[in-house]
């Protein structure tokens, strides 16, 4: 009777199965994380909202990526901090595809903006003189609205190939959120078209932008190292370098998760990559930007100074 099912009422998720002291203690260790990077995001959008002088095209991309990273880890780390502290680690399942969906939309959205960042950076150094007729803002609103947009329909895509199927179980999901390989496994049908899809589109979203950032910083630091003033070379650097560390943790987990081959163990080994797209990545993106970013750091400081006069 089971296998004649279409469709699943709930499904478990089993998170991180580990003893009751470490889940409270993981649970009050990644709690910790996603306040910082609500924090650090929030801040980050706050002081470009507050300041005149961030009011720039870099900024403005910079703004988009702290909103994903906001909305990435708030998708998917309520859900799992409160199954570390509770029993019934219970989903229906409407509410799975949807997490699934969003899940995918953000980290999406993240690859692009990734993209549209290098862009700007290589017409700000190897075309200063025509940047902000090349990068208007009307560009500017454009390719961020046309990455907004793609992201959510290539995550609706994913979301139609996975509505097509009858799910009969099992009804677990060994994940701590409802990670698209993940929820494959509850189908009782063949998932081979999915899983090209999503080879696909990692193709495309992953490999794809990750080579256009790396012709670009390949003639980003062919130009610096034109620079004849050691202040702007140096000034150059700090800005690419922050982006490159980016680029590399998001792209770097992203590409082993989902177009490396398998290991003995994959389904632990998606949890931990899944906690670089959901939690430290979010997390880290403020540090980096703001830590090497001169910029961000007078910013903060005016903010402050202004706080302190009222």
């Amino acid at each position: 009777m089971e296998s004649n099912q279409t469709w699943i009422p709930k499904v478990t998720l089993l998170g991180f199965q580990v003893d009751a002291a470490l889940e409270y203690f993981l649970f009050g260790l990644f709690s910790l994380f996603y306040v910082f990077t609500l924090l650090g995001n929030g801040v980050i959008l706050g002081l470009i909202c507050l300041d005149l002088r961030l009011h720039t095209p870099m900024y403005f991309f910079l703004s988009q990526l702290a909103l994903v990273d906001m909305s990435y880890a708030s998708n998917n780390v309520p859900k799992m901090l409160a199954n570390l502290v509770s029993q019934k680690r219970i989903i229906s399942f409407v509410p799975c595809l949807m997490q699934t969906f969003l899940y995918l939309a953000f980290a999406h959205m993240e690859c692009l903006i990734l993209v549209v960042m290098s862009y700007d950076r290589y017409v700000a150094i190897c075309h200063p003189l025509h940047y902000m007729l090349i990068v208007s803002w009307r560009a500017c609103v454009a390719l961020t609205a046309t990455s907004w947009v793609f992201s959510f329909l290539l995550a609706l895509v994913h979301l139609v190939l996975l509505l097509r199927l009858p799910f009969c179980g099992p009804h677990k999901i060994n994940h701590f959120f409802c990670e698209i390989l993940s929820v494959l496994k509850l189908a009782c049908a063949d998932t081979r078209l999915n899983q090209v899809v999503i080879f696909a589109a990692c193709v495309f979203i992953l490999v794809g932008p990750l080579c256009l950032v790396l012709v670009s910083y390949s003639r980003i630091l062919a130009a610096i190292l034109r620079i004849q003033s050691g202040e702007g070379r140096r000034k150059a650097f700090s800005t690419c370098s922050s982006h490159l560390c980016v680029v590399g943790l998001f792209f770097g987990s992203a590409i082993v998760m989902y177009m490396a081959p398998k290991s003995r163990h994959p389904e632990e080994q998606q949890k931990i990559l899944s906690l670089f797209y959901s939690l430290f990545n979010p997390m880290l993106n403020p540090l980096i930007y703001s830590l090497r970013n001169a910029e961000v750091k007078g910013a903060l400081k005016r903010v402050l100074c202004k706080d302190r006069m009222m």
